[in-house]
């Protein structure tokens, strides 16, 4: 099942920023025709829990629940409104985070330290590909490529929810490849490995090579056209459209599409670059 980055904003905030599961207590709830907004929110307040929510939580909602933990009860609405992740991938989601948090802590794998900043900063960032990514891909099997992975964004994200993707993260780090060699072993991802390696040494074919926040525009696809296949795309990750870069792009490689992203609880300008190889080049 794929899963939205508004609905990752949604429960992993309210992990994150929440009470512990002792403090909080269970909740018995009866509710007809509610409006969905106001009951997560009110359920968020009494038990000390963060919400973000943004316009596509709405609408109304019935149920009835009994002696259920606050975490659970936000988990079941969501589920009632089509929101909810499957639940392996939301467990997968939140033990990726506890992984880089303990590893960052000695090995110093991101600059960004604080669990909210790691959500926000990281994960939701990387999961706003998802839907343009489903729309590009129809949900096929492919094989991609992280180019400078890092910590694994997005690449771990991908592989946890789009399990059909065969998902490989380089980095010219090797703590950074060890530990996406750790997550794909911890989190049971059969469809995920890290790879020390420079991006230019590699071969391929792959079918999509994605990129966030590791190099420009020319230098990115430079770097990794042997790795291409004939019929691939890139996905570059980008915060303001990047108008000099995709200038400065050689005339072998075009633009074919640009998609502007919002990140839950980030206010920042976010995009999507897509490129491919010029026909007959």
């Amino acid at each position: 099942m794929g899963i939205s980055p508004r609905v990752g904003a949604f429960f992993l905030a309210a992990w994150f920023a929440g009470a512990s599961p002792a403090a909080a207590s269970p909740l018995t709830l009866e509710v007809v025709d509610a409006d969905v907004t106001a009951l997560l929110t009110s359920i968020a307040r009494l038990s000390g829990l963060d919400l973000i929510l943004d316009d596509s939580v709405k609408g109304r909602i019935s149920l009835s629940l009994k002696d259920v933990e606050p975490e659970e009860a936000l988990m079941l609405i969501g589920k009632a409104k089509g929101l909810a992740l499957d639940d392996g991938q939301l467990e997968s989601l939140l033990a990726y985070l506890a992984l880089l948090a303990k590893w960052n802590r000695v090995y110093n794998l991101t600059a960004v330290r604080s669990a909210p900043d790691m959500l926000t900063h990281h994960l939701l960032d990387s999961l706003a590909v998802l839907r343009p990514l489903q729309a590009q891909t129809q949900g096929r099997a492919l094989k991609l490529l992280d180019a400078g992975s890092g910590g694994g964004l997005p690449g771990v994200a991908l592989a946890i929810c789009r399990p059909e993707l065969d998902v490989t993260c380089v980095d010219a780090v090797a703590k950074k490849a060890a530990f996406i060699q750790q997550a794909a072993v911890t989190l049971k991802l059969p469809n995920l490995r890290g790879l020390h390696a420079r991006v230019e040494s590699l071969g391929g074919p792959f079918d999509l090579i994605t990129s966030r926040a590791f190099a420009s525009l020319a230098d990115f696809t430079a770097w990794s056209t042997q790795a291409l296949a004939p019929h691939g795309v890139w996905m570059a990750m980008k915060g303001k459209l990047p108008d000099e870069e995709i200038a400065a792009l050689p005339p072998d490689v075009e633009v074919f599409h640009v998609e502007h992203l919002t990140v839950p609880g980030l206010n920042a300008e976010r995009c999507i670059i897509w490129l491919r190889k010029r026909a007959g080049q």
